[in-house]
């Protein structure tokens, strides 16, 4: 009798419509991706427009395969194929490691694009918002590739990494939007944080699921999500301080 219960117990749950939430979110997170970096990227590619090193494109290559990769596993998870979800979770590892690498050649690719148009100071300021978003993304990853034996906290750090990802795609809305005419140049680091708080929504949408569900929020959401503000929060900061400008003024002159 109990053997039947749990047995039906079980079926419940992976029939509940629920089990399509981190999919859907993934969905959500590929959308505000695609769309994120229409105005900027896809839309003067497609032009013919669009003129960028190479490291760009296999950039924005890896980071859209990305996108795809996210929906593909959370649905392949969600639909209870979870050998086939396991198999390819070699390939994530893979793609994550080529994305941490090529974030950081894009950042530096950004500070020489900036001392080329005299703006030193201002690219490697900057330089701090990419460069601890992918070092965000790449702890927080790892962190989920650690925990793949407890699946309740593996999906919600894979899909804290996945949201970490999206202030970049929101931010070219508002600098396409608001942003003054002009050359363009890079931005006051403080512009970064209105389209990540925008971006953070997610998070909040799945803090709320979490409590609607299981009557409490889990830990990866409060201490992860706390720690995904601070980043952001202190990026301001620390941009402007002389350690800072030493350590990525000293990658760029290695770079150069």
């Amino acid at each position: 009798m109990t053997i039947l219960t749990d047995n039906s117990h079980a079926r419940g749950v992976v029939a509940s419509p629920a089990r399509y939430f981190y999919f859907n979110m993934a969905l959500a997170c590929m959308a505000i991706a695609i769309i994120g970096f229409a105005p900027t990227y896809w839309l003067p590619l497609a032009r013919g427009s669009f003129s960028g090193a190479p490291v760009i494109h296999f950039h924005g290559f890896l980071f859209f395969t990305w996108t795809l990769y996210f929906a593909l596993q959370s649905w392949l998870a969600a639909s209870g194929r979870t050998a086939r979800h396991r198999s390819l979770g070699i390939f994530g590892v893979s793609l994550a490691t080529a994305m941490t690498i090529f974030g950081f050649l894009v950042a530096i690719e950004a500070m020489k694009r900036s001392a080329a148009m005299g703006q030193v100071n201002e690219g490697i300021a900057f330089a701090i918002v990419p460069l601890s978003g992918i070092a965000f993304f790449a702890v927080v990853f790892t962190l989920a590739v650690v925990h793949l034996r407890r699946p309740e906290t593996h999906k919600r750090l894979m899909l804290l990494a996945g949201i970490s990802l999206l202030d970049a795609a929101v931010a070219r809305w508002f600098l396409t939007f608001l942003a003054p005419p002009g050359p363009l140049g890079p931005p006051p680091v403080f512009v970064t944080i209105p389209p990540a708080f925008v971006a953070y929504l997610l998070l909040v949408v799945a803090i709320i699921h979490d409590r609607r569900t299981f009557g409490r929020v889990h830990p990866v959401y409060v201490y992860g999500g706390l720690a995904l503000i601070a980043v952001k929060l202190l990026n301001w900061p620390i941009s402007v301080t002389s350690a800072w400008h030493a350590f990525a003024g000293g990658m760029l002159a290695m770079a150069q």
